[in-house]
């Protein structure tokens, strides 16, 4: 295991480190989104995409004051779609002030704020980021622990302290959950999962992402062993299983 217990950087409200950003994303939230990539990440993820954002100096150091400035030149295309700003990862959450300002500046000018994490984060420290968030986008990557862990590298329990937080101050949020054959996709661990979200009284969605390998040829430029080199992407089949166990639960699964 990397880490224990959560870690955050000495980041500020001025100043962060960011890989890249996209400008037209469809995927991370409603509508046209403007997405920011931070760099820095507690996780180890196996099937990790973005492996090049594990550490704060992969990437470049930015002020909130040039991303509202950048973002602001798409403010129109993003209202118009009910889009907005999605900060993504890398695991935002390690730059907690940074963000946070981030989003209380779009906030300001009326734009739809995104926090996609993993949730590995101290609650009392993610809370101050949370009061500027329009929506989360929870990444669980398995509900048992041992595989959890096995995927991750860390320890679940913060993830769901967070998610139960989430819930209670009625915070909307997207559940994402990756399916990988022989490692996420027992039914037991669906199930359990399935059974922790139906009583959260917050999820609007949750989305089932089919593993796949487009981040492999990344760890490979880096020196990284991939490890799920020979796993399969799951079938349409596999995909329609797990979504039914979810559906199954009243929950809207995609």
């Amino acid at each position: 295991m990397f880490h224990q217990t959560p870690q955050v950087t000495t980041s500020t409200t001025t100043f962060g480190y960011i890989h890249s950003v996209e400008t037209c994303g469809t995927v991370d939230g409603p509508g046209i989104r403007f997405v920011i990539f931070t760099t820095g990440c507690p996780l180890r993820c196996l099937y990790c995409s973005n492996p090049d954002c594990r550490y704060l100096e992969n990437g470049k150091k930015v002020s909130v004051d040039e991303l509202i400035a950048e973002i602001q030149k798409y403010t129109s295309y993003m209202k118009a779609s009910g889009g907005g700003v999605t900060i993504s990862g890398g695991e935002p959450l390690y730059q907690p002030e940074f963000i946070r300002e981030i989003f209380r500046r779009c906030q300001e000018l009326g734009i739809h704020t995104a926090l996609d994490t993993s949730g590995f984060c101290n609650l009392e420290i993610a809370k101050p980021v949370f009061e500027f968030v329009d929506l989360v986008l929870l990444d669980i990557k398995s509900f048992d622990s041992a595989t959890y862990t096995k995927v991750t590298g860390v320890d679940i329990e913060p993830t769901l302290i967070i998610a139960k937080y989430l819930s209670e101050i009625k915070k909307p949020t997207w559940i994402r959950f990756v399916l990988v054959p022989g490692l996420t996709n027992e039914v037991e661990n669906i199930q359990g999962l399935a059974d922790f979200v139906a009583q959260l009284d917050n999820v609007e969605r949750l989305d089932v992402l089919p593993f796949h390998k487009m981040g492999e040829y990344k760890w490979e430029e880096l020196g990284y062993q991939y490890k799920l080199k020979e796993t399969p992407t799951p079938t349409s089949e596999e995909v329609e299983q797990v979504l039914v166990i979810f559906r199954n639960k009243g929950i809207r699964a995609f």
